[in-house]
């Protein structure tokens, strides 16, 4: 007779769901602290005193600087991800994507240092084989080059709001930046035959 495996004891189980909420506050507070005061004032030290805990207790989730860092940059590539979720609606996907790298400049910094190193880009782009494929489908036919049109495509999602903010148009307002690439997103998508609504 085959044994199945015990449940978790309820300690067991209330510890670990500690140590992941605690982890996971630890990411947010971190942050908080980068788009309030930028990358360079995240420090183990700094995230422990904005939380109110122990040096150590921070050391616990995170070995150094360089892992709270990674695990930042690893949260934002899932904010940014979710723009590219075919589950939403591709007004609010585009919309999520413009908002979250005009609202987090210091992020989007760190996410694009680690986007542009050598690599594979799934490490912070999981998605990147589904969006080929997906775009592949649609463009087979049209003579474009489908992995350099996605690179341009989110590219210019991930790059284009800030720089149109900060030295095409620093006078408008977060939201006339938002409607104004969600249009010319959608009529470049519309124009290739991409635009799913």
């Amino acid at each position: 007779m085959t044994r199945s495996p015990s449940p978790p004891s309820p300690g067991r189980t209330r510890r670990n769901k500690s140590y992941e909420s605690t982890h996971q506050a630890l990411i947010e507070a971190s942050v908080r602290l980068i788009s309030e005061k930028g990358v360079e004032a995240l420090s183990i030290t700094a995230l422990a005193r904005a939380l109110g805990l122990n040096r150590a207790t921070v050391y616990y989730h995170f070995a150094d600087r360089e892992s709270l860092l990674e695990a930042v940059s690893t949260w934002s590539s899932q904010q940014i991800v979710q723009g590219f979720t075919a589950s939403r609606p591709q007004p609010e996907r585009i919309d999520l994507i413009a908002r979250f790298v005009l609202e987090n400049p210091d992020l989007v910094k760190l996410w694009i240092e680690n986007f542009i190193a050598p690599g594979d880009i799934r490490e912070n782009y999981p998605k990147w084989d589904e969006f080929i494929a997906a775009n592949k489908a649609t463009l087979s036919d049209s003579g474009i080059d489908v992995e350099v049109y996605c690179t341009m495509l989110l590219t210019s999602a991930i790059i284009g709001p800030r720089v149109f903010r900060n030295s095409v148009r620093p006078d408008l307002d977060d939201e006339t930046v938002i409607e104004r690439f969600r249009t010319e997103h959608q009529r470049t998508l519309r124009r290739d035959g991409l635009l799913r609504v």
